[in-house]
């Protein structure tokens, strides 16, 4: 006997798709987002809400963004760093500031410098002399050796200082802040070099301010 084949089913009916849905679902499911329709039969979808990114407009402070950019500093100023939280410079005259961080800059320089190298090295006539910084400054003024120099510097500050800040107030002076034409070693000889050096002379400063507040 043969064997019988289960009957056939029928075949269904193609559904009458109609062409405008099918576009409408094909760009609405599959398309991507950027080609998505915002709005259907004129009613505007409501559009996913965007994260809001934080920008940092250009007129800011590159030092403090959230603060606004000094008016009172010139970007093409040696060291430029756009930082004064305290708006000196909107009211004060700026070349007398830069002498004066120029000055402090170099001040503590010599001051780091002298306290590390006290706590090494001493020389033989101050053999009897402690090792550590603050000890040393008290024996010394015991001693009267920093009453000395104290006296010195004082006389140094009154010959010198003083005729540079009178300069540096006076806006008529051609003089640049800092500047005492001593360059021992030639490291400004051209002006690209002379620039170059002034930028890293202030950052030096700015860190020896620092670290001798704590040291």
């Amino acid at each position: 006997h043969e064997a019988s084949l289960p009957p056939r089913l029928p075949t269904p009916p193609t559904p009458n798709l109609n062409p405008p849905a099918m576009a409408f679902v094909s760009t609405t499911f599959f398309a991507p987002r950027s080609l998505v329709r915002s709005s259907i039969c004129g009613a505007r979808l409501a559009a996913a809400s965007a994260t809001p990114r934080p920008t940092i407009s250009m007129d800011n402070s590159p030092a403090v963004p959230f603060l606004p950019k000094p008016k009172g500093l010139d970007e093409s100023m040696p060291g430029y760093a756009g930082f004064d939280p305290f708006g000196f410079s909107s009211f004060m005259n700026i070349k007398f500031l830069q002498e004066a961080e120029i000055k402090h800059g170099r001040v503590c320089m010599l001051a780091t410098l002298g306290v590390l190298v006290s706590e090494q090295y001493t020389f033989p006539f101050y053999s009897g002399a402690p090792k550590l910084a603050r000890a040393i400054h008290d024996w010394g003024v015991g001693q009267g050796c920093m009453v000395q120099l104290l006296f010195w510097v004082c006389m140094f500050e009154a010959i010198v200082g003083v005729p540079a800040v009178v300069q540096m107030v006076s806006l008529d002076s051609p003089r640049k802040p800092g500047e005492y034409a001593f360059d021992p070693l030639g490291l400004g000889k051209t002006p690209e070099a002379f620039a170059k050096n002034q930028g890293i002379e202030l950052i030096n400063g700015r860190l020896a301010m620092i670290g001798i507040g704590g040291l």
